[in-house]
């Protein structure tokens, strides 16, 4: 504090010693401290010169010196300096209501077994001047990279999660999949279930169902083929109609041209050996009503890993500027 105030006792504080009072309301303060400020009558109450011994009670007026400012102490809890960087680094949107993060492949959204490091986890960097840190409103694959959205409060948490589930968004993915699709533009329909086994998101499988099967959803996926590589791979659009775990690449390995680098879905056909190491899926853009009305369309660069993809297999990313172009009319 660095001017004098005067401030009211409170019905709160009760009868009480105006040197413990002090000590109560300002901790940073020490005993020698309080005692000075008494003693040389920069303490007042109602305007009155006091003793520590002095009794105070509700209503009446103290008045208080400028005082040292608390000292600032280290949260415990808090995320340290690098991870609050990183987080940080990854935002690509940012207003008062949304946050769009360019998420990177090989880092879970949420945590779970033997997942201690995960985009959850490191939201408390995300706060800038809000009070509580964001909420996600959908999530991504571990081995997915591309557009995560986070939302800044209550109120825009509750408007994209029903947008997500209402599917009024549009996703646009970029894959680069293992040979050359035909046709070059189709839709893909199938019932999906999990298969037994693990339960975690980023662990399960999906198998082929029918619609009596328990658990069974459906899922449908358009693909439109942007580039090919001598019918050795191909770049392709993906838009998810809807919005089932691992659709899209359950669909390219059902389709017999699984996504790059997929060690769970896989095809007959032979991978491709110098971009094998990593899952070539990225969610490219994402078109969504904004929470304080309009639409927000966002973008996410693509990773240095597909990057190089595209520059072995020859690709051009300046070839497809607008990700939704192929899709027109589709939504």
């Amino acid at each position: 504090m660095r001017s004098v105030e005067t401030v009211e006792v409170g019905a709160d504080d009760g009868v009480a010693r105006i040197d413990r009072w002090l000590r109560r309301r300002y901790p940073q303060l020490t005993q020698g401290q309080v005692e000075k400020l008494i003693r040389t009558g920069q303490v007042r109450i109602d305007g009155a010169r006091v003793k520590a011994s002095d009794r105070v009670s509700p209503g009446q007026s103290v008045r208080i010196p400028p005082l040292p400012d608390p000292p600032v102490r280290p949260d415990p809890n808090a995320l340290p300096k690098k991870d609050e960087d990183f987080i940080r680094s990854l935002v690509i949107h940012r207003d008062d209501d949304v946050i769009v993060l360019n998420k990177p492949h090989g880092i879970a959204v949420q945590g779970g077994p033997k997942t201690t490091r995960h985009i959850d986890g490191l939201l408390d960097g995300l706060k800038f001047d809000a009070d509580k840190k964001p909420k996600l409103v959908h999530r991504l694959d571990r081995d997915t990279s591309g557009c995560l959205v986070l939302a800044r409060h209550p109120r825009a948490a509750a408007f994209l999660g029903e947008a997500f589930r209402d599917r009024d968004t549009d996703k646009i993915y970029w894959a680069i999949v293992i040979g050359a699709p035909r046709p070059k533009v189709g839709e893909l329909r199938s019932w999906m279930r999990k298969a037994p086994g693990v339960h975690d998101a980023d662990r399960e499988m999906m198998v082929r169902a029918v619609q009596s099967d328990e658990g069974a959803v459906h899922a449908v996926t358009q693909y439109v083929v942007l580039s090919e590589a001598a019918q050795h791979a191909a770049w392709v659009a993906l838009r998810p109609v809807t919005g089932r775990t691992h659709q899209l690449r359950f669909h390219m390995a059902e389709l017999g041209h699984a996504i790059a680098g997929d060690p769970k879905y896989k095809c007959d056909r032979p991978p491709l050996n110098d971009l094998s190491g990593t899952l070539l899926l990225h969610a490219r853009a994402l078109r969504l009503p904004h929470p304080s009305g309009g639409e927000l369309n966002v973008t996410a660069p693509l990773p240095s890993h597909i990057k190089r993809a595209f520059d072995v297999l020859g690709f051009e990313e300046r070839e497809a500027r607008d990700p939704f172009e192929p899709f027109a009319g589709t939504r």
